[in-house]
């Protein structure tokens, strides 16, 4: 066996036990940021599909489902209620006037942006009772992680 190879094997369980680290660190963040969430009246479900039309722009409900990994028919529950709270409208798409394109209400995009708000804050709260050069760390870390997340 090659060196590349033979440091490539050992490095395997390195690799998949820093995955099972990211893996348990990002739900454990994700979950306690959460919390943040109940302030702004609407349920995960909602909130989840409002952000990938607040940040990913208008896109049909099939569209929408596969986004959220969810089959059209729940995709059509949510965005019901959606409608009826008045987070999100529907236009009937140019190039198919028999689909209809979903994008966020202005009052839609202001709930998400609070809710960001609210959850950045929390962070940021915790993040004060770092050193200055574990924050940097931190800093580069979170970038790597942008990175990673291109490629999952």
């Amino acid at each position: 066996m090659t060196r590349h190879k033979e440091r490539k094997r050992k490095m395997a369980p390195a690799r998949e036990a820093v995955a099972d680290r990211l893996h348990s660190a990002a739900i454990r963040l994700l979950r306690r940021l959460r919390a943040e969430d109940r302030a702004s009246g609407v349920g995960p479900a909602q909130l989840s599909a409002l952000s990938v039309l607040v940040f990913g722009g208008h896109m049909s409900l099939c569209g929408l489902a596969a986004a959220e990994q969810v089959r059209p028919p729940t995709m059509s529950r949510i965005v019901a209620g959606m409608r009826r709270a008045g987070l999100v409208r529907g236009q009937t798409a140019r190039e198919d006037r028999r689909r209809l394109q979903l994008e966020a209400t202005p009052r839609g995009a202001r709930i998400l942006q609070r809710g960001r708000r609210r959850r950045v804050r929390r962070l940021v709260r915790a993040l004060r009772s770092l050193p200055a050069g574990e924050l940097r760390r931190l800093g580069k870390t979170a970038e790597l992680l942008l990175q990673l997340a291109r490629k999952v």
